[in-house]
């Protein structure tokens, strides 16, 4: 497997010339980055270009039937399109459904490629009205991204 590996980030080096020195964050994530996780990225992860899913396969990736037995087939699109696309010393984001989000994992510790996730601090904010009726908010604000780690 180390072979394999090694071959297919040496194949990725030499077939991106114009993505050379420039890590990319490949989305695998079904909302906009906001502009603090674009700084984070920048800053913490040393991100140059942000790379999201051309869009049928981010409509593939955001709508996962629920009823599939298996995801390994779904996947192989999007499989395919990182195998294309990214490059060794890549960074791939990815949250959406648990199951997708575990092969793709998977595939990118397989490869080399780091897997991220974003974290979030949250809070709620409950607003009583007129009427007596409470209208309750979430705020979500972005804390960090956090590598996916397998257990040893």
């Amino acid at each position: 497997m180390r072979n394999v590996i090694s071959d297919w980030q040496t194949l990725r080096t030499t077939t991106n010339p114009h993505k050379k020195n420039m890590k990319t964050l490949h989305l695998l994530f079904s909302h906009s980055l906001t502009p603090e996780q674009k700084t984070d990225a920048e800053q913490n992860l040393g991100i140059k270009c942000i790379a999201p899913l051309p869009d049928a396969l981010q409509k593939k990736f955001s709508a996962v039937p629920p009823d599939l037995e298996s995801l390994s087939e779904y996947a192989t699109p999007i499989i395919a399109h990182l195998k294309a696309e990214a490059q060794a010393g890549d960074v791939v984001l990815i949250q959406g459904d648990f199951g997708l989000t575990y092969l793709l994992v998977n595939f990118c510790h397989s490869v080399g490629l780091r897997a991220v996730y974003a974290t979030t601090e949250r809070d709620s904010i409950e607003e009583q009205q007129a009427d007596g009726s409470i209208i309750t908010k979430r705020v979500f604000r972005h804390k960090q991204f956090r590598d996916y780690q397998i257990y040893e």
